[in-house]
């Protein structure tokens, strides 16, 4: 009798033991707060409420003794007990970021490229791209890669990378490769572009801002490092593409990719194709090429955010909508436009109420307000300690480790930065090491630990558009995660040793 095959445990099992977690810290843990400073970044025109290192102190009852406050069980009136953290996490923030507004920007996204696939203009791109670059396909792994790092890189693009995997993941599936390829095209190349950038506004700028160093310094170093990590990545999903293009079932999406995304993998048999492409299917093509334009102008132009940038896609959507029912593409109707956005947005549900749940692990500990008595404050002043007392090398490699595994708790690159680069500039004084390598291990552990935090509600987008289970996911991304690591713990030291600024 054979044993049973073990079963990974879905996302939602996995946040639920990290909640669990997190209720028993509330116990062990005293909470404490900081005092808060503005700090204004000229050349940005941008302000951030910073944290003062020197200012942390413990909340103490009336016998002087610190408090660890505990979590309930339940708590009424709008309170945040252990089993209010869906609904809690759910509603938490506003449309500007944290859940409520990212989950809007998923539905919205997930409704109006439904709209679009529904035109059917997609799957006769890909057929036509399938024809034209036969013998050839395999270089648009590279190209592909190597243009979405650059976005990340240069205006710190994350959660577009959702947008554009509903396009890219059927491309390459009909080419014969598998979901994780798209995956990493899109999604993976961004975060490898955001961790080395050298100007994005989003991430560097407002942690050198905060940092007292000047602004998009450096650049010649990070350009370096994005050459690196941006040719890992592409060679690592390379080979990884190829090996699948050679046996399909060697896939840790195989199964996912069949029952999920039969329709692409179809197109890989039937290339001839029944579909002829048509000026309607152009049209509709060449409104979502005019409006990624459109993303990318507001958000370099206008530092646009998740408001306006679900806004132009939904114009996307319903503009090509419009285009469909004048084309009678795939016979469509009005009211199939609005099945179609129901449709699309029903596919993301799952991966929407993700963000709201991995926010309920935030709310657990307290929130990310530096000025309430929480228990995460608490730990970030300890880590402090801890970094404060080791040698140079050792130190930064230690603020890379901290930011990596802070960044579950708190995924918002401009967010991170606000909370503990006030902490780990002044340390980086104390122990010998420049403000610059401080700042660069706040990037590396950002950026490249967001491919694989499951509270990332980017990564927990695009996993829902390829149809794949966090845990899937992980027995893929370990190994370049291992890579990645190793890498950038020896940039770390060596840019401390050499005295990077």
């Amino acid at each position: 009798m054979s044993k049973p095959k073990f079963k990974a445990p879905d996302t939602y099992v996995i946040i639920f033991f990290v909640v669990i977690l997190a209720s028993i810290m509330t116990f062990l843990v005293p909470v404490g707060s900081f005092e808060t400073d503005e700090v204004t970044v000229e050349e940005l025109d941008d302000t951030r409420t910073v944290i003062d290192p020197d200012s942390f102190s413990y909340v103490t009852d009336n016998e002087g003794e610190v408090v660890r406050e505990g979590i309930s069980l339940f708590e009424p009136f709008g309170g945040v007990g252990f089993l209010n953290y869906v609904f809690e996490g759910t509603v938490a923030g506003d449309k500007w970021g944290a859940a409520v507004g990212v989950i809007a920007f998923i539905l919205v996204i997930g409704g109006s490229f439904g709209i679009i696939l529904k035109t059917g203009a997609v799957d006769a791109g890909i057929l036509t791209m399938i024809e034209k670059t036969r013998g050839r396909e395999v270089l648009l792994i590279p190209v592909l890669f190597f243009l979405f790092s650059l976005g990340g890189a240069i205006f710190g693009m994350s959660e577009e990378a959702m947008a554009f995997a509903m396009i890219v993941i059927p491309i390459v599936i009909a080419m014969g490769y598998d979901s994780i390829v798209g995956i990493c095209i899109t999604y993976v190349a961004t975060q490898i572009g955001f961790a080395t950038s050298w100007m994005n506004p989003f991430g560097v700028a407002i942690a050198q801002g905060v940092a007292e160093i000047p602004v998009y310094s450096g650049a010649m170093f990070r350009m370096g490092l994005w050459v690196i990590f941006t040719a890992i990545g592409i060679g690592y999903t390379y080979s990884y593409a190829k090996k699948i293009k050679e046996d399909p079932t060697k896939s840790i999406a195989f199964e996912s990719d069949k029952i999920n995304h039969k329709d692409s993998a179809d197109k890989a048999k039937d290339t001839k194709g029944n579909q002829k492409f048509t000026l309607g299917h152009g049209l509709v093509l060449l409104t979502i090429a005019s409006g990624i334009v459109w993303v990318i102008w507001g958000v370099v132009n206008h530092a646009y955010y998740i408001p306006e940038i679900a806004t132009q896609f939904f114009t996307m959507g319903l503009v090509s909508g419009i285009i469909g029912v004048i084309f009678k593409l795939n016979n469509m109707t009005v009211n199939d436009i609005a099945k179609a956005f129901k449709g699309g947005a029903q596919d993301l549900v799952g991966a929407a109420l993700v963000v709201g749940m991995a926010q309920g692990i935030i709310l657990v500990l307290g929130g990310t307000d530096p000025e309430s008595a929480t228990v995460l404050n608490t730990v970030l002043n300890w880590v402090g300690g801890v970094i404060g007392s080791l040698p140079s090398a050792i130190s930064a490699w230690f603020m890379y480790l901290f930011q990596s595994v802070f960044n579950f708790f708190v995924v918002s690159g401009s967010g991170q930065a606000a909370l503990v680069m006030p902490l780990m500039a002044p340390l980086a004084d104390l122990v010998g090491v420049t403000r610059q390598v401080a700042v660069l291990a706040y990037q590396l552990g950002d950026g490249l630990s967001n491919m694989i935090v499951p509270t990332s509600a980017s990564l927990m987008g695009v996993l829902g558009v390829a149809k794949l289970d966090w845990s899937q996911w992980l027995k893929f991304i370990i190994k370049l995660q291992v890579i990645l690591f190793i890498v950038a713990s020896i940039v770390i030291m060596v840019s401390a040793l050499i005295g990077f600024n």
